[in-house]
């Protein structure tokens, strides 16, 4: 081999290391894990083997801010974008990267603590809490605008599939419990889903939009995963564990629900269990890409 030849495969060589760090395409599930030290987000195929941390940046675990520095991690409907949430700047705010971890941007700026987006349908607003209520804002970045009313503390809003309605869990004022409601994309027309009268949160869209997962202590001080319709009729429990089940996410299909239990990922399709990752790395947070349609 001639040095010019020798040269030259050395250097794709070192090219296609430094390519390896983060996937070519994008991953078909995100989640939060603690796998470098800190809370980051990483891709890996549908099955949640072959991780790779997306987020470059990389914050101080020792402190507060350093170790929830990205979290709630959210896709865009067409499965190219990323919204999360990080403390990278001490205080909470709304990012948007491109599914590779490429491009990273805020798009909230205020003083005030931005958490949990959720894109619409078409891709041009991003839903969030902010410190007990709910706001929208252009997934570009903007003015931040109010959605909704009430005088509690509404958290967790996500939007429908079809971007025609919001879910969120709300407290009132002078109560603990929380309940799940949904209202038009526009604020109008709440109305309350679960009567259950104890912490029901976290609600997550089945990818049809005509039921809702959700984590609840109903039945005793543990988290269980349930599912409701929209009339807040056919409550179903769907896991039945020892400890504690939260954080509830659909795969593409419909056919699971994924959930995090003690710091592992799971899935449950038709009473069958399936873990996903090992549950060293206090991974958290599951989302899997949408399907796109052709």
């Amino acid at each position: 081999m001639t040095r010019l030849a020798l040269a030259a495969a050395l250097t794709a060589l070192l090219v296609a290391g430094c390519g390896s760090s983060r996937p070519k395409a994008p991953p078909a599930l995100i989640f939060v894990s603690v796998k470098d030290g800190d809370y980051a987000i990483f891709g890996a195929n549908a099955d949640g083997s072959h991780p790779q941390r997306l987020t470059k940046e990389k914050g101080d675990p020792s402190t507060p801010a350093g170790l929830f520095f990205q979290v709630e991690p959210a896709w865009s409907p067409d499965g190219t974008k990323i919204a999360f949430a990080s403390l990278r700047d001490r205080t909470p705010h709304i990012y948007v990267m491109n599914a590779e971890g490429t491009g990273t941007r805020r798009i909230t700026d205020t003083d005030q603590e931005d958490e949990h987006p959720s894109w619409s349908a078409d891709g041009k607003t991003i839903v969030f809490s902010r410190e007990g209520a709910i706001f929208e804002i252009p997934s570009t970045g903007g003015k931040a605008h109010r959605v909704g009313r009430g005088l509690g503390n509404a958290r967790n809003p996500v939007f429908s599939p079809d971007g025609g309605l919001i879910a969120y869990d709300y407290r009132r004022p002078g109560y603990s419990i929380r309940e799940i409601y949904v209202m038009n994309a526009d604020g109008t027309g709440i109305r309350q889903v679960t009567r259950l009268r104890n912490v029901s949160n976290l609600p997550a869209w089945s990818p049809n939009g005509k039921t809702l997962a959700f984590q609840s202590n109903l039945r005793g001080r543990r988290f269980e995963i349930y599912t409701i319709g929209l009339d807040g009729r056919g409550l179903r429990q769907v896991t039945h564990s020892q400890t504690d089940v939260i954080q509830p996410a659909w795969t593409p299909d419909g056919k699971a629900i994924g959930f995090v239990r003690e710091g592992a990922i799971w899935t449950d399709e038709g009473g069958e269990e399936e873990q996903l990752t090992s549950g060293k790395d206090d991974d958290s947070s599951p989302a899997w890409r949408p399907e796109r349609p052709e």
